[in-house]
């Protein structure tokens, strides 16, 4: 039923399938939401695994690939290995009506010629097969389904893809569980998994605990296996922060209780991580090159976005005053942090509980970067931005709006940690001001028509403290 073959043991089989596969993923992996390398011609694959989990010889047929895709370099960039992907493709006859969106194309060649491969995510067979391989803790070739003894994962769950653009993919099954697959892989811990099971051993109930996980060996990888997804608890009825906050803005509501609570959250996430995992001090050796890439960040910055250059002294101010104090002693303490927080990672249950979600951190950063302890205030400022865009997505914006969000979140912080984010100002404005440069970048790139939003927040930052 099942066949693993990497690099170092192509078969011919897998050879042919591959090359009749090729032209059609050049087509379609660009246009996936999750890709990450747009605006490059795809010029070929490496296979890294390859594993048959239902042979195509009946009605259905369904792969999973790890690929590396080859690409040439954007321009100034150094050359690269590539980045890995994976994917599911599922393989029939024909598609039904129902699964019309989720075509890839129709194979010419090669041992699947004359059938049609697909996303087999949006079909409830194939991922009803990957939870029956979590179930049972399956052995497939190189994948490794694993799972959490102590929960319970009845037969029988009816699967759905959620169809909500995302740099991942996820499957909703019976409104019980909720598997995250991701698509953009590296070998290593990826935090995703890491930090909910480090939540779960000291009994965080802000983030649901893993109930199970897939990961794929990695010969030759000296970082470890590919962690490919994640299976949690799914929070039926629950609504994302983003949602609710613009939904309480259209009807000219505050959101005050729920950026206090949300603070609460956040505070009991970060004492909790305190607990679960080492913290580090940071003096003057750290902060000086931390202080530096920041300023670097925004000389880029200042260069690709000419919009900026009226405020790139006052905002390189932030930076000059945080490194100043390192070199007067002062030191800081750094954990493991959520790393992305912003409101659309936070669910709020039906009851009104808040929870974290995603604990990827930023996917286009580098795995060991992203699992650096880094101070809180990493993610306070990332969670202050974000009421900031809710308050500017509305008509017309609602800059007060933000400004008590923003104070009802720290307070709310404060009074679980015990420490108000506000009263550090210059590490809060430095990694606040870091976040808005980077969304002036983005905005700029992929959607000109939000570039006034972190523009308006830099014409403050440049002057004056976060809040």
């Amino acid at each position: 039923m099942a066949e693993t073959v990497t690099p170092s043991g192509t078969t011919g089989t897998t050879g042919t399938l591959l090359a009749s596969l090729d032209p059609l993923l050049r087509t379609w992996l660009p246009r996936q939401r999750w890709f990450a390398g747009k605006g490059r011609p795809v010029t070929g694959f490496t296979p890294v695994a390859v594993t048959e989990l239902l042979r195509p010889d009946g009605r259905l047929g369904l792969y999973h690939l790890l690929l590396r895709v080859h690409q040439p370099p954007a321009l100034g960039a150094p050359a690269h290995p590539g980045d890995s992907y994976q994917l599911l493709i599922g393989v029939r006859e024909a598609l039904p009506p129902r699964l019309a969106p989720a075509l890839i194309g129709h194979v010419e060649e090669g041992p699947l010629a004359g059938r049609t491969v697909y996303e087999a995510l949006y079909d409830p067979r194939p991922a009803e097969v990957l939870m029956e391989a979590l179930r049972t803790r399956a052995r497939i070739g190189g994948l490794r389904f694993e799972r959490d003894p102590h929960q319970e994962i009845r037969e029988g769950l009816v699967a759905r893809l959620m169809t909500a653009e995302q740099s991942n993919s996820s499957v909703v099954y019976g409104d019980t569980f909720i598997l995250k697959l991701l698509r953009r892989v590296v070998p290593g811990v990826n935090p995703d998994l890491e930090l909910p099971l480090a939540l779960a051993r000291e009994g965080c109930p802000r983030v649901p605990a893993p109930t199970a996980w897939l990961h794929a060996e990695a010969d030759g990888e000296p970082d470890g296996p590919y962690v490919l997804a994640v299976l949690q608890p799914y929070v039926s009825g629950a609504t994302d922060g983003w949602e609710l906050a613009l939904r309480e803005l259209a009807k000219g509501e505050d959101f005050l209780a729920e950026a206090r609570s949300l603070g609460r959250a956040t505070a009991e996430v970060h004492t909790a991580l305190a607990r679960a995992l080492p913290t580090v001090t940071l003096g003057h050796a750290q902060l000086q090159p931390l202080a530096d890439g920041m300023t670097e960040r925004l000389e880029a910055a200042v260069q690709a976005v000419p919009a900026l250059r009226p405020f790139e002294r006052g905002l390189r101010s932030a930076y000059t005053a945080l490194a100043d104090l390192a070199a007067e002693g002062r030191t800081w303490t750094a954990q493991r942090v959520h790393g992305d927080l912003h409101l659309g990672q936070c669910l709020r249950s039906p009851s009104g509980e808040w929870s974290l979600i995603d604990f990827e951190g930023e996917p286009a950063r580098p795995l060991a970067e992203r699992r650096m302890a880094q101070p809180p205030v990493r993610d306070i400022a990332g969670m202050l931005r974000s009421f900031d865009y809710a308050a500017h997505s509305a008509t017309p914006a609602a800059p007060d709006w933000a400004h008590a969000c923003r104070a009802a979140y720290c307070s709310g912080y404060a009074e679980v940690a015990g420490r108000d984010p506000r009263t550090d100002p210059v590490l809060l404005r430095a990694y606040e001001t870091d976040k808005a440069v980077y969304e002036v970048v983005y905005e700029a790139r992929h959607r000109p028509d939000w570039l006034p939003v972190p523009l308006s927040a830099v014409r403050r930052l440049a002057t004056s403290e976060p809040i």
